[in-house]
């Protein structure tokens, strides 16, 4: 499956829009993260616990979109925007959404 997102596909033709695919990720925060976190802030440094569970949520959301975009009977995805929001109570959980135009090439 393509996913790509610019509107287009250089040297392919769209033959049929079939709707929005989406794929969203909801995960949250561990408190154990999020001291070693603190402490990565205060000392300097990258906080690698953060940085994978982005990753991953990123790439959940994908996969969902692939997914949705496959039931649609699509082979390719095109003007993917990819979100991140901070959602529930106390901003304690990260929210990756991903949409894109689901296509018959």
């Amino acid at each position: 499956m393509i996913i790509t997102t610019t509107p287009t596909l250089e040297g392919r033709q769209v033959r049929e829009y079939l709707g929005i695919a989406t794929g969203e990720v909801i995960v949250g925060a561990n408190i154990f993260k999020d001291l070693f976190a603190g402490i990565r802030d205060i000392v300097g440094g990258r906080a690698g616990a953060y940085e994978s569970t982005l990753r991953s949520a990123r790439l959940q959301a994908f996969a969902e979109l692939e997914e949705d975009a496959r039931r649609m009977g699509a082979d390719a995805v095109v003007g993917v925007d990819i979100d991140y929001e901070v959602v529930g109570q106390g901003g304690s959980m990260l929210m990756v959404s991903v949409s894109g135009t689901a296509v018959r090439l």
